[in-house]
């Protein structure tokens, strides 16, 4: 009777599991229906990854692509991708991932595909694979909305809803919710600093605009990102309008093979910012590329920015 009972109970769990399917969820401005949990899913990009690795999704993947041709990972993920092959360096082809079979694509627009380009949801679908968008990048495809934090917590509901692991993606979103009201509980909003984001350039600067989600965080912590009408999530500008709004903090994404303090350093060294604040007072803070872009490190971003911020 003891065997029996097990296996019923067996039966009646993959009922309920069955039960949940299909399950449909919104991906930018299209609807994605999944008749069970994907099993050889490839995401894009070390911010993508690290949301599907925090939702215990490891054992579910095939690989990745995107992230040695840029960005290197830090201990706490190499020991989440170890198993996992990398299928390209950067942009994968479509050919790359019909090769790994895969059935499932977590990528979005300039994270893994171009408007247009080979690998798209459309191109991808005669191959047996799904795609699911990063929301923050849906403005390249669709209208457009600000950036903000519920973009991530979105991501993380939605893949939780994909793979049935529901109950994990909420208890994830609600510890982050709680942690970042503490973490921003004693910011003065009433005069916000004024940001200005330096992700790379040297001629022209590459900044986040306003659909990016660093202006979703400085916001969080108590600041303004004084390129917020950019009317692009990521974009390159010129020098000028970053002289004449005069920021009070910069914040130095880190990535690629110019270093933070190589990018501290040319603003520092340049006469023509001697007169910007953020230069005069040495205020740079520094976000790894993993923090200022969507995924679960964004409320450790915004923990060091109300710490440079406000010196808490």
């Amino acid at each position: 009777p003891h065997m029996i009972r097990l296996s019923l109970l067996a039966l009646l769990l993959s009922a309920t599991t069955a039960l949940a399917y299909p399950v449909t969820v919104k991906s930018c401005d299209r609807e994605v229906t999944f008749e069970a949990a994907p099993t050889r899913a490839v995401s894009h990009d070390v911010n993508l990854t690290e949301m599907m690795l925090v939702l215990g999704l490891g054992d579910r993947m095939v690989g990745y692509t995107g992230i040695s041709g840029w960005k290197t990972l830090d201990e706490e993920m190499r020991a989440g991708v170890a198993e996992l092959p990398e299928l390209s360096a950067r942009y994968p082809t479509k050919e790359v991932l019909a090769g790994a079979e895969p059935d499932f694509f977590f990528a979005g627009w300039n994270y893994g595909m171009k408007v247009g380009g080979e690998v798209t949801p459309e191109t991808l679908e005669p191959l047996g694979i799904k795609t699911y968008e990063l929301t923050e990048s849906c403005i390249h495809v669709g209208p457009k909305a600000r950036s903000s934090m519920d973009d991530m917590y979105t991501d993380i509901l939605n893949l939780g809803a994909i793979f049935g692991v529901e109950t994990k993606a909420q208890e994830l979103v609600a510890g982050w919710k709680a942690r970042l009201a503490e973490v921003t509980a004693g910011v003065d909003r009433s005069a916000p600093l004024r940001v200005f984001v330096y992700d790379s350039g040297e001629e022209a600067p590459f900044t986040a605009g306003a659909y990016a989600m660093p202006t979703a965080l400085i916001e969080a912590a108590g600041g303004v990102n004084i390129m917020n009408d950019l009317e692009k999530s990521w974009g390159e500008i010129g020098w000028e309008p970053v002289v004449e709004r005069n920021p009070e903090v910069v914040v130095i994404v880190n990535y690629g093979d110019v270093t933070a303090e190589q990018k501290i350093a040319f603003m520092k060294e340049n006469p023509a910012f001697a007169s910007i604040d953020a230069v005069k007072n040495d205020r740079f803070v520094v976000l790894e590329y993993v923090e200022a872009t969507p995924g679960p490190r964004n409320i450790k971003a915004v923990e060091k920015l109300v710490a440079g911020f406000w010196g808490q």
